[in-house]
């Protein structure tokens, strides 16, 4: 599943646990609430994106909007 166009996409809630989503295109994305505990986020662009709610691979809730993140951790 990685280098995905989920640009602007409305995901809330999915459940991405274990995913691949390298260099996916994530931009401007709603992942409210998103579960993307142990997702590899190498190199996605989380420009823009709604992670307020999310949990991220390294265990931690945000609890922000992020005007402008490009993600190349885990």
């Amino acid at each position: 599943m990685k280098n995905l166009d989920l640009s602007r996409a409305n995901l809330s809630g999915v459940d991405f646990t274990g995913s691949n989503l390298s260099g996916s295109n994530l931009s401007h994305a709603d992942l409210s609430n998103t579960n993307l505990n142990w997702t590899t986020l190498r190199g996605a662009d989380l420009s823009g994106a709604n992670l307020r709610g999310a949990k991220m691979p390294d265990g931690y809730m945000h609890s922000d909007y992020l005007e402008s993140a490009n993600y190349f951790g885990i």
